[in-house]
């Protein structure tokens, strides 16, 4: 069966919360490549009011199959009460990267002794 690509965003209050999730998701192979983009504006409605706060944007890219694992991995690191987790779909991509995301987000075997 052929791999299913996403790309997941995830909002996070800062620099130094966005690398912390983003180490534990890569580490964990629950992504291959999360990328932080500093300097993001978001307003949005929070409990009846108008936000309008700095945040980072991770961008993780992993395998549709471990979406679940890593939101709920997300959910446990991230200090917001309801952290943004969005995925979307990769249509197209280079298949020497995506061979390389497959085998970055496999879980790998414990060498045999003996």
């Amino acid at each position: 069966m052929k791999d299913e690509y996403i790309v997941v965003l995830v909002a996070a209050s800062s620099e130094d919360e966005g690398a912390a999730i983003a180490k534990v998701l890569v580490s964990e192979t629950l992504a291959g490549c999360v990328n932080i983009v500093k300097g993001v504006r978001s307003i949005y409605s929070w409990q009846g009011r108008v936000e309008d706060e700095q945040e980072v944007l991770l961008i993780a890219k992993t395998r549709r199959e471990l979406f679940e694992k890593l939101a709920e991995k997300v959910r446990e690191l991230h200090s917001y009460e309801v952290p943004e987790i969005i995925s979307v779909p990769v249509e197209e991509g280079s298949e020497a990267y995506l061979n390389w995301l497959t085998n970055a987000t496999r879980i790998k075997a414990a060498p045999k002794h003996g």
